[in-house]
Formats: C-alpha cells, structure tokens, sequence
C-alpha cells in the first residue's frame, strides 16, 4: 500500500447529525488539532444547505449519491446530485485534491454505541480497526460491505475509507459523551495513519470482531405502506445483542407480538433508526465473526 497523502474527514454529510458538524466547525477554527507530519487533513463539510435547513437532506439522501449513474446526471436540478458532482471533482481519484482516506462522520438514533463502518474489508482497514478496538475495546466493527454501500456512499470515492457512527442521539441534537467520542477516534485514526506512513507501526492486530452485514428487514406494513407493527420492547435499543428464531422483534398496535422468522442467530444493528422508516429498514441484520485469531 502506498502513502497516504491526503485525509479528508467529513461532517454534516446529512444535515440534522450535528456531531460531525460542529466537530468540522472545531477543526476548522483549530487546524492543528487535526494536522500531521507526513499528510495533509482537510475537513470538509457535506451537505451545506441541508445543515442550514436543519434537515438530514434536501432532496435526496447524499450519502447515497455517488454512484456513477447518479453522477452521470449532467443536467439533474437535485441538489444533493450536484454537491456530489462538486465533492467528486474535488475529493475523487480524478479531482483537483484526490483523498487516500476519508473519514465520514455520523450519528444514528439507534443504540449502536461507537461504531466503525467498514465498506471495504482491505488488510489495511482491518488491521486499523482492530487497532482502535484494542485502545477502545468498547468499539463496534460493523461491516457494510455487502449492502452496497461501497459504491454510492461520499466516503467510497476514497480507495481506503472509514464510518464513525455513534448513538443515540436525537437528530438536531448534539450530545457532549458521543461527541468527545468521535473526536477521540478521529484522532486516534490520524495518530495511527502518521505511524504508518513513518513506518514506526508494529503494533500487531489483535482478534477483531466483526458484524457482516447479510440482509435488512422492514416494519410489517399494509399494502399502502402504512406501518402494521413497531419494534417489540424486548428488541428496542438492543443493537448488537444476539437475536435468535423465535424472539420477539415486532410489536402489532393491538398488541400482537411478532416473532423473529429466520432460522439462525443474527445481530440487528440500526434498531428503529429514525432516518430509516422512509427507506423501509427497521433494522440491519448481521452475522458476527473473528478476524485475526
């Protein structure tokens, strides 16, 4: 692998998540908390309009805005398209300032704690991840790499790329533990970037444990999408906890409860996140795994 060059860390890619808002706004008001020898950090913010509306979007979900035919739309009036097509010209492997690695900051309504997201499964990023999980063993490793995220995602327009989301926290709303939290890890992602390029890193990795994303499933709803059921009680805010056949995981307004149908232990995370209703997730499913050891 070659040197890495360039970092961008990102905040504000959806407009209402103020953690990594307000971080862009500290590192930009104090560059040298971000700044290391052997690269340059740029702090970018994402969706601009969207954070001065106070909205997760304008008209389109940016995060999901990148793919090659969303940026192929010349002549589209979408504002998240076109900030897209401006992030792209300048952060993509062919822009004016090309990023080796991008840090993409998030805050979920679901009970996930800290937690890394993976798009790519690259020995550099896991040796990374086990790394920050050593120094923060309470860290969660969610591995999104086959949901497609790899590809429509701000973040994928760097080879090597990483997620901080961390909650819950309300959408519009900052929280003073997760947002020391993100900018712990921010900088411990920086420190070890540094140990890299000078070559004085030979910290081993460690057992990693990682939840591979396998499927999402939707609320029961009727044939007018209208929502049938929510999250059962028993499930609500238990994000990474084991979820076997025959569990409770919805809950019908008259009362009705909803067992889990699938035929293995899975391990939900984005329990009832809120951005998530209009795009018909009630939760992710995953498969937990050792990595390393």
């Amino acid at each position: 692998m070659d040197e890495i060059k360039r970092v961008v860390i990102v905040g504000g890619t959806h407009g209402n998540e103020l953690i990594g808002v307000y971080l862009h706004q500290k590192f930009e008001r104090y560059p040298d908390l971000i700044r290391r020898s052997s690269f340059e950090t740029v702090s970018c913010v994402g969706n601009p309009q969207a954070i001065a509306a106070g909205v997760r979007y304008i008209d389109k979900d940016l995060n999901r805005c990148f793919t090659l035919d969303d940026l192929a739309q010349g002549d589209s009036q979408l504002y998240e398209i076109q900030r897209a097509r401006e992030i792209r010209s300048q952060f993509g492997q062919d822009g004016s300032m090309p990023a080796d690695f991008i840090i993409d900051q998030h805050g979920t309504t679901s009970n996930v704690g800290t937690m890394l997201i993976l798009d790519n499964l690259d020995p550099f990023t896991l040796r990374l991840s086990a790394y920050l999980n050593a120094i923060q063993p309470e860290i969660k490793v969610y591995s999104s790499a086959h949901s497609g995220r790899n590809q429509d995602s701000l973040r994928s327009l760097a080879k090597y790329r990483i997620g901080i989301e961390v909650g819950p926290v309300a959408h519009g709303t900052l929280h003073g533990e997760l947002f020391c939290k993100t900018e712990a890890l921010i900088h411990a992602i920086l420190d070890y970037l540094e140990q890299y390029n000078t070559k004085s890193n030979d910290i081993e990795p460690e057992s990693l444990t990682l939840y591979q994303y396998v499927d999402s499933l939707d609320y029961p709803r009727d044939q007018q999408g209208k929502l049938l059921a929510m999250i059962h009680p028993q499930r609500q805010f238990k994000d990474f906890e084991a979820l076997n056949p025959g569990d409770p995981i919805f809950l019908t307004f008259e009362g009705e409860t909803i067992a889990y149908a699938g035929d293995s232990t899975v391990y939900p995370v984005f329990v009832n996140e809120a951005a998530y209703y209009e795009k018909g997730i009630a939760m992710c499913l995953t498969q937990k795994q050792q990595v390393f050891r």
